[in-house]
């Protein structure tokens, strides 16, 4: 199932989770690439459909994922994982990129400067 799930990502524009703008909808292989048998089998199952191939294709089918793959993917990709906890120190740093103030680290900071207690 992972290289059908694979496939049908990649020929939607998403990253291994599923996400993405879906920017485009297929997949060019020939029958001389490992993908070509698994894109055969995604439209046996119903997932894609195959276009015969035109001169922008080299000649190659063109795969188009269908609504239910579409929904497959949906269905099928994993949770991204949840990103990791950072410390109060990484969390001022990345506020400190952020902030693209054209100061050093240390400057945005304040160190080096004079403290009066």
């Amino acid at each position: 199932m992972d290289g059908k799930l694979h496939i049908l990502q990649h020929a939607l524009g998403l990253n291994q989770f599923g996400e993405g703008a879906q920017y485009r909808n297929h997949f060019v292989t020939g029958e001389c690439s490992t993908d070509f048998p698994l894109c055969r089998l995604l439209v046996s199952d119903g997932l894609m459909v195959e276009n015969v191939g035109s001169t922008i294709s080299g000649g190659d089918p063109v795969f188009v994922v269908n609504r239910a793959g579409k929904e497959f993917v949906a269905a099928n990709s994993p949770a991204r994982p949840p990103a990791p906890k950072l410390t109060s120190s990484q969390q001022r740093y990345r506020a400190w990129l952020r902030a693209d103030c054209g100061l050093s680290f240390a400057e945005w900071l304040g160190v080096g400067r004079k403290r009066y207690t």
